[in-house]
């Protein structure tokens, strides 16, 4: 039956016309396409690449292990400063470390709180910057203070495992790991009393678990690193220049650099560090947008590079050709949407109930096929991350996907243009970051 529509579908049609019907069909298929190819991804990491992409941890005695540097980042972070810098001076299995806090124009108690804290902490050291000017600002400015030769950023929110560190370095310290500019950790959600939060444990097991398992698997690339949580060489990042303070998120676009540099970004699926997510949806919303748009400042930042230089590129051409239909079946997505639902309208007028039921049934169908494939994504994610200690949360499975597959193409179309006056020096943006909510991880 479906190569009978598959004929129907490009018969008599000239060649034109037969490749626009397939970039067509290629575009209705892409969700069910995209879940299927991080699901086999990630198997392929499992079963195939896993071993020579992980490492064993070995315990660095006191002498063998390299200085690092904690950055943290903070502005207007009262509520959560003081207990994250308790953890990350007591906690942590190593011992060659400091902590370098950027308070970055905090107009709250945050400096005051940090000022106690150094009486107490001989390894903390402050950087105060008197305006505010982001997040990328404050890591440029915190880089050339830093005495590691490895920098960890780690949100003043995020609490990474006691053996972090040294897991880390595990990945640094091998001859075959010269090449290697920056770790990323697996994130895992420590509000999970909501709705919203249990949800979110579903979507980043999805990312972490399966995404980025898959873009190792393939080629080595990496479309972002956890902002919350990754380590860097040093030398990479003044190598790059730096992260990009003109961009919304320096995440995504300090992985793409070093990509596009030609060094190798890793992720780290058995070091877990455990973070805050939005609770509503208007944080939800607003953390999403920024993400959208820094993931279309980045890709327009390349778009170029790609084109015109294909070959040079070629190992990280299936980042550039993803993030492009991704982008583009955004757009699809809606005006597709809007003509739909424009037609059933239409057909409830003018009571033409067949075609109105045909328009219903092949809805039914796509949406069928597109969550059937959804859930092999989720279960290879739930399954293989933290060795299924997750799957009591495939029941919020339903509510990810009908709720962030749709705000994340929303987010896409909606941050376009935003995006577009950032890559084209039109916006002022300053990279200054609104102060965060946030939430004791002690007090619940």
């Amino acid at each position: 039956m479906l190569f009978d529509v598959f004929i129907q579908t490009f018969a008599g049609k000239n060649a034109f016309q037969t490749f626009l019907s397939i970039c067509l069909l290629i575009l209705c298929l892409y969700p069910v396409i995209g879940a299927l190819f991080w699901f086999f991804g990630s198997l392929s990491y499992q079963f195939l690449k896993k071993g020579k992409k992980e490492v064993n941890f070995v315990e660095l005695p006191i002498d063998k292990q390299p200085m690092i540097t904690i950055m943290i980042p903070a502005h207007n972070e009262e509520i959560m400063i003081e207990e994250t810098i308790d953890y990350l001076a007591t906690e942590l299995n190593y011992s060659n470390y400091e902590l370098l806090v950027i308070n970055d124009g905090s107009t709250d108690n945050t400096l005051t709180i940090l000022q106690d804290l150094q009486n107490k902490y001989k390894k903390l050291r402050v950087i105060n910057v008197l305006k505010n000017q982001g997040k990328a600002h404050g890591f440029n400015i915190g880089t050339h203070f830093a005495k590691g030769e490895y920098i960890l950023s780690n949100d003043a929110d995020t609490i990474p495992e006691r053996d972090a560190l040294m897991k880390y370095m595990n990945y640094f310290i091998n001859e075959v790991d010269v090449n290697t500019a920056a770790v990323t950790a697996n994130m895992d959600v420590q509000n999970r009393t909501s709705l919203l939060g249990k949800s979110q444990t579903v979507e980043f097991s999805s990312i972490v678990g399966v995404i980025k398992r898959s873009q190792t698997a393939v080629n080595d690339s990496m479309y972002s690193y956890s902002g919350a949580n990754t380590m860097y060489k040093k030398q990479f990042l003044i190598d790059v220049g730096g992260f990009r303070q003109d961009r919304s998120t320096e995440d995504i676009s300090i992985a793409w650099d070093h990509l596009m540099f030609g060094v190798t970004p890793r992720f780290a699926p058995n070091i877990l560090f455990h973070m805050n997510v939005p609770e509503t949806l208007s944080q939800l919303y607003k953390q999403r947008k920024r993400w959208a748009q820094g993931g279309t400042e980045v890709w327009l930042t390349n778009f170029s590079k790609f084109i015109l230089h294909p070959l040079k590129y070629k190992y990280v051409y299936s980042m550039f050709l993803d993030t492009t239909s991704s982008i583009i079946w955004s757009f699809f997505f809606f005006i597709t949407s809007f003509i739909f639902l424009a037609m059933m309208t239409f057909f409830v007028l003018t009571g033409d109930v067949e075609r109105l039921w045909h328009g219903v049934a092949m809805a039914f169908i796509f949406v069928t096929f597109e969550l059937i494939s959804g859930i092999f994504q989720l279960l290879a994610a739930l399954i293989l991350d933290s060795e299924g200690e997750k799957l009591r949360y495939l029941i919020f499975a339903p509510l990810y996907m009908l709720l962030f597959w749709m705000v994340n193409p929303l987010t896409i179309v909606t941050t376009f243009i935003p995006a577009l006056k950032a890559y084209l020096g039109k916006d002022n943006h300053s990279g200054a970051w609104v102060s965060p909510t946030r939430k004791s991880l002690k007090k619940g």
